[in-house]
């Protein structure tokens, strides 16, 4: 189930989420398809159905949303990484907006990487409302890593 808000006086529940397109933070009502939903700063659909890249500037950003939101730790030199991307970018066409995908370059944000204390590649974290919920080193066959998203977020 989706953690949501309370930030209404008349009771109604939102999702606080981030634009693919411009970051931005959104308050999605609970009783909207996300599917539907576009941003109130660009007007453009709040999910892309494709990873986003992470960077020192919005990875707070992203790992604040109230939907899931699930980072692929990765490095161009890293032949799992490299065979796990299509299977993560088809995930994230799958499975957006109801679990919102991002990666990141270990050798481009070497400290994000230590933030996150990674130690090997491809790592795989999943975060909501800011709390890391699970994290797991190496890559996975797509039907195993939907089962594992599915059953981690209840999405």
């Amino acid at each position: 189930m989706l953690c949501c808000r309370l930030v209404s006086s008349i009771g109604a529940f939102f999702m606080i989420t981030y634009c693919s397109h411009c970051l931005a933070k959104n308050r999605l009502p609970t009783d909207k398809a996300p599917d539907e939903a576009r941003c109130g700063r660009c007007h453009q659909p709040l999910a892309s159905h494709t990873p986003l890249t992470v960077t020192a500037e919005n990875i707070d950003t992203l790992i604040a949303s109230d939907i899931p939101v699930v980072i692929d730790f990765w490095a161009s030199w890293c032949g799992p990484c490299m065979q796990f991307a299509p299977v993560f970018t088809q995930m994230a066409h799958e499975l957006e907006p109801k679990i919102r995908f991002a990666k990141l370059d270990t050798e481009q944000q070497q400290a994000l990487a230590a933030r996150f204390a990674i130690r090997s590649i491809p790592t795989l974290m999943v975060f909501r409302s800011g709390q890391m919920l699970a994290q797991r080193s190496g890559s996975l066959p797509p039907s195993l890593f939907k089962e594992w998203l599915l059953e981690l977020t209840g999405a």
